[in-house]
């Protein structure tokens, strides 16, 4: 395959004209003009005087370096270069391909549930729609926002919540209370509902009865989405 950027790049490096290279060659500038641009090709004899001229080595305008080099190679030389090859393309591959096999699942999360001072967004129909690996039970999905719940729980992390009510002391919850949603450590007392974080930077919060705190369910999961 002829490559006339080749042409031009050499008669450049030897500081030569087109009308140079035209004079040397018998042939008019504008027909030499026209290798250099693509235009048209030079023929097999005017080639190898263009090797002669700029003192390239055979094959040096109408081969792709790669394969001038590998011609030059002994047998064992060229097996070994097949081989190198052969291994770079299979890592560029697997960097570039994306298993069709691995299945995502969706999940519709809503506005950010509080992991810090609360959210007024329980009742709120708008979510996102994000992608992850594993198929996970729960009953409505909600963002995490703040740190209170990390490490853990993690800011910007998918809550996975299931509808149970309360179990017992100690667990993760999701609850309503003045239009506000918490997820914390919950801890039922004689007088309301004490919320405790996992993160010891924040205080505990105390939900009286006489507020109608409600506990819609257990945070059964997390997990940062793949997309």
């Amino acid at each position: 395959m002829y490559q006339p950027e080749k042409l031009k790049t050499r008669r450049k490096e030897l500081k030569l004209t087109q009308k140079d290279i035209a004079d040397r060659l018998g042939i008019s500038y504008q027909a030499y003009s026209a290798w250099e641009r693509g235009v048209k090709q030079p023929s097999k004899e005017k080639v190898k005087q263009l090797e002669q001229i700029l003192d390239v080595p055979i094959g040096y305008f109408t081969e792709f370096e790669i394969v001038r080099l590998y011609n030059t190679l002994s047998d064992e030389g060229k097996d070994q270069a097949l081989s190198y090859v052969r291994n770079l393309v299979q890592k560029e591959q697997c960097k570039n391909v994306i298993s069709i096999s691995e299945k995502l699942y969706e999940y519709h999360v809503y506005e950010k549930m509080s992991a810090g001072i609360g959210s007024s967004v329980y009742n709120d129909q708008n979510y996102d729609t994000v992608y992850f690996d594993e198929e996970l039970a729960h009953d409505f999905a909600s963002w995490v926002s703040g740190d209170s719940m990390e490490p853990k729980y993690k800011n910007g992390s998918v809550a996975l919540i299931r509808e149970t009510g309360f179990d017992y002391d100690g667990e993760i919850y999701a609850v309503v209370c003045n239009s506000q949603t918490y997820i914390k450590r919950v801890y039922r007392e004689e007088h309301g509902l004490k919320l405790v974080s996992i993160n010891p930077k924040y205080r505990d919060i105390f939900l009286s009865y006489d507020e109608d705190p409600r506990i819609v369910g257990i945070v059964v999961g997390n997990f940062m989405p793949i997309k």
